[in-house]
């Protein structure tokens, strides 16, 4: 890949879209990962404004930390980049204390991971609003259409996708050419949804480079009776989220009423 003229491609992309669509700047949602950082970095390349959000809820120290690094290597860079954040902690307290709750922790556990994924999606547009802004997505291509590992009306709620046609291994790569802070270009991969240590793959059960070679296995038609060990493992990971997150990746069904009936 020619990370030079990729990043140039997407830059333009990016441009075009904004002046197109009469808007001023782009906001982002920073979390201290590879997949934020880059993205701003894409966005802030174009010359338009861009507001870089915090929003910590109960996050780890090492994921704010690496957010304020980048977020700080930005404005020195770009005149145009500014920043904001917005502490959700007791926001999602509040929404805990409210809503009813039930025996099975697992189920519990997982709707408010999605939950502090939605509220940040909303903390996003507020911002987008108040100054005529785009909220640029940072879903990477595997997580986007491979595994749908992302919240739908959370981190999915974008108005555009910057990288979402590269896989990981390529963001990683564009990251190493924009100069992204090497403590996120290091960091091991977390949504930072579960306020714990726990990491992508140990949510998954495989890593980026693991799923990525299994996309590529399905676009080439292969079934999991194809493979033996781990990469039969990998696959059956792989095609099962798939199925299961279909829902994310599809357009919302609309019930079609014949005209007959209207």
């Amino acid at each position: 890949m020619n990370s030079e003229k990729v990043v140039d491609h997407i830059v333009s992309w990016l441009k075009d879209y904004a002046t197109n669509a009469k808007v001023k700047g782009f906001v982002v949602g920073i979390s201290g990962g590879i997949d934020s950082a880059v993205t701003s970095t894409l966005c802030a390349k174009t010359g338009f404004p861009v507001l870089c959000v915090e929003m910590p809820i109960h996050q780890g120290e090492n994921q704010v930390s690496r957010a304020k690094e980048h977020i700080s290597q930005l404005k020195n860079k770009y005149t145009k980049v500014s920043s904001i954040e917005i502490n959700l902690t007791n926001t999602f307290e509040e929404f805990k204390s409210v809503v009813p709750s039930i025996e099975d922790t697992a189920t519990v556990n997982m709707s408010l991971a999605n939950t502090r994924a939605r509220l940040r999606m909303t903390t996003l547009y507020y911002f987008a609003g108040l100054h005529g802004y785009l909220v640029a997505g940072t879903g990477n291509k595997v997580e986007d259409f491979g595994v749908g590992f992302f919240t739908k009306y959370g981190d999915g709620g974008v108005d555009l996708s910057p990288i979402a046609d590269l896989m990981k291994s390529e963001v990683y790569k564009i990251a190493a050419y924009l100069n992204v802070p090497l403590t996120i270009q290091k960091a091991a991969p977390t949504d930072g949804l579960f306020g714990d240590s726990r990491t992508d793959e140990d949510q998954i059960g495989a890593s980026y480079d693991e799923l990525e070679w299994a996309m590529n296995q399905a676009e080439l038609n292969k079934t999991v009776n194809d493979f033996t060990g781990r990469e039969k493992e990998v696959f059956s990971i792989f095609t099962q989220r798939n199925r299961a997150n279909k829902h994310k990746m599809i357009a919302i069904p609309v019930c079609e009423i014949p005209k007959k009936l209207k």
